[in-house]
């Protein structure tokens, strides 16, 4: 082997990179719910350092718990748990994705009335018409009070959610 192939220890540069991926990774773990952080499987003195930087209220002790955090990530592949957060984070923006879809099925539903119901009716005709009538017409009318039009609101909110569920089965 000549001089110039030797194998060297990566540059300084490059493990400061690598240190500050490390961190970022564990900044978006701090930042994921308990049940989320579950699910990964971490090993246990990193899960743990993440819900106690998850407690940590001062601004330099949260710093310093960060870094604690980068440190333990260096020691783990951080492949698996990046792909586990990349497939999350575009299973919530298909949930996201939905939401709006939904939410403006609603609306359109509340500001048409009858003429958005025919068009929700041609896209899945087994859809209860008289009860989404019924809820539209309590949704939008000035004779109930204000908690019965949301609670209806909601309820036609539900019930367009169902009918897109039961497409994506």
């Amino acid at each position: 082997m000549q001089e110039d192939e030797e194998v060297r220890p990566p540059s300084k540069s490059a493990r400061k990179r690598e240190a500050t991926a490390a961190q970022d990774l564990g900044t978006r773990l701090i930042a994921l719910k308990e049940t989320e952080l579950a699910a990964l499987e971490l090993p246990e003195r990193l899960h743990d350092a993440i819900l106690l930087a998850k407690r940590i209220t001062s601004r330099g002790g949260l710093a310093r718990q960060r870094q604690y955090i980068g440190k333990l990530m260096r020691e783990l592949d951080p492949a698996p748990i990046e792909a586990a957060l990349n497939a999350e984070s575009r299973m919530s923006a298909l949930e996201a994705e939905q939401h709006k879809r939904v939410e403006a099925w609603r609306t359109r539903l509340l500001t048409e009335g009858p003429a958005a119901l025919d068009d929700l009716l041609k896209w899945r005709p087994a859809a209860d018409r008289k009860a989404l009538q019924a809820l539209i017409t309590k949704a939008t009318s000035e004779r109930v009070d204000s908690g019965s039009r949301d609670g209806a609101s909601r309820e036609l909110f539900r019930s367009v959610r169902a009918l897109f569920d039961s497409i994506s089965r």
